[in-house]
């Protein structure tokens, strides 16, 4: 057979002996070697496009979305800061609410003493206080008074808080001033007592819960005690004295309960003094015989005010009289 024969067998796929031979798949693929993307021993198929074509995989793109903004990316540690911050605000206005002194003083006032009475003049019974003013502010609203004891200054106007019901208080019942100046505004008498005076004491607190039970109705407006906005007996210890008795801008000091002292007092400014008057069809202005001279200067005697107590309160022949019979029958006209 010749070469060309058996080229034209070739081509046919015949065998020599005439017998086709089988067609062989073409493969396109070198030997040893795998589709782009994909590594050895890879399981993933390749993507087809077309006919019998094998075409490379593509390798996805990560998508990138918009940048989250600072409290997005830390929003948890933000808000934990804040209720923290929160809390630890409240905390610490309730910690100053709780640690504040329920009563604040400036000073702690002693009057100067005042030169003795002229001739003829009869001696008053306590000292002028400097006007501290008298508004009505909320309960609860902290207050700093220039003097202690107040006289007169800002106060409670709320039920019960402000004027307080008249009548004795122990050491141990919480009586402020915000409290009680507005008895005194009203008119009302006020004694203090500091703790650790005698009148702290079992005995003392006996003494003084016996005079207001024969305490005389109020000089002008003729009360009776405990019916309207007097007397107040309560504890009081930021004073110099160990004892006081109060009407609205003036003080007496004592160094004990002097129940004459007191009625005298009461007497002769009880009622006069006052911004807000309870009957003010009866209000009288105290008599020319209560009046200080220009030498006494509104104060007891100077031998009075180097120790105010019992002295502190008139003359022996002025304080004879009050008793009970010094009520608003032995008032000024």
């Amino acid at each position: 057979m010749s070469k060309e024969s058996r080229r034209r067998q070739r081509t046919t796929g015949q065998t020599p002996g005439g017998v086709p031979t089988p067609s062989r798949p073409t493969d396109t693929t070198p030997p040893n070697r795998t589709s782009e993307g994909q590594g050895a021993g890879s399981s993933r198929p390749a993507s087809t496009s077309g006919a019998g074509s094998v075409r490379t995989g593509r390798r996805e793109r990560a998508r990138v979305g918009p940048r989250p903004s600072f409290f997005q990316r830390y929003r948890t540690p933000i808000l934990v800061a804040g209720v923290v911050g929160v809390i630890a605000i409240v905390g610490a206005g309730l910690f100053s609410a709780a640690t504040q002194p329920v009563v604040a003083c400036s000073n702690v006032w002693e009057p100067t003493p005042s030169a003795a009475p002229g001739a003829g003049a009869s001696p008053q019974p306590g000292y002028v206080q400097p006007n501290n003013g008298g508004a009505h502010v909320t309960v609860g609203t902290p207050i700093t008074y220039t003097y202690c004891p107040p006289a007169s200054g800002r106060h409670y106007n709320a039920s019960a808080q402000g004027p307080i019901q008249p009548r004795p208080y122990g050491p141990d019942d919480a009586v402020i001033p915000q409290g009680w100046l507005h008895n005194l505004e009203h008119g009302a008498l006020v004694i203090l007592y500091r703790g650790d005076s005698p009148t702290a004491t079992a005995d003392g607190q006996a003494a003084l819960r016996a005079f207001f039970d024969d305490y005389p109705p109020s000089p002008v407006c003729e009360f009776q005690p405990g019916t309207s906005v007097g007397p107040v007996f309560a504890r009081f210890d930021q004073m110099a004295w160990p004892m006081a008795a109060m009407l609205w801008g003036r003080v007496l000091p004592m160094d004990e309960l002097d129940t004459a002292a007191v009625l005298e007092f009461d007497r002769i400014y009880g009622e006069r003094t006052n911004p807000e008057d309870l009957c003010p069809d009866k209000r009288v202005s105290p008599s020319p015989s209560a009046e200080p001279s220009a030498s006494a200067s509104a104060a007891p005697s100077a031998s009075a005010s180097a120790a105010p107590s019992v002295s502190a309160a008139p003359s022996a022949s002025a304080s004879a009289a009050p008793s009970v019979s010094a009520a608003p029958s032995a008032s000024p006209s």
